[in-house]
């Protein structure tokens, strides 16, 4: 059962390398710093935005506009660092 719950925090760190990717790119995008043009470019802009989306639209349903500033992506990671926190410190001990 530690196995699985290993697995669990570790794609829950890999999803929030995956949700900083995607903000990173989001902003390089914005700034005209890479060329969306670019097929490498767009099929990883594509697949980023195909795994983070859903986590971070029903965020951005409760999240006011803030002009130009996305803060949904940190309150993600927020969240996954909560349900680590709470699976290795009352989870993980308990598990034989």
């Amino acid at each position: 059962m530690r196995a699985v719950l290993d697995i669990v925090l570790i794609v829950l760190d890999l999803y929030v390398w995956l949700l900083i990717a995607s903000a990173i790119l989001s902003w390089l995008i914005a700034f005209n710093v890479v060329n969306t043009r670019n097929q490498f470019v767009a099929a990883v802009s594509e697949f980023l935005y195909r795994i983070t989306e859903p986590a971070l639209r029903p965020i951005r349903s409760f999240i006011p506009s803030l002009g130009g500033l996305d803060i949904s992506p940190i309150i993600v990671i927020l969240i996954i660092m909560f349900i680590q926190r709470v699976i290795s410190y009352y989870i993980y001990p308990n598990v034989v």
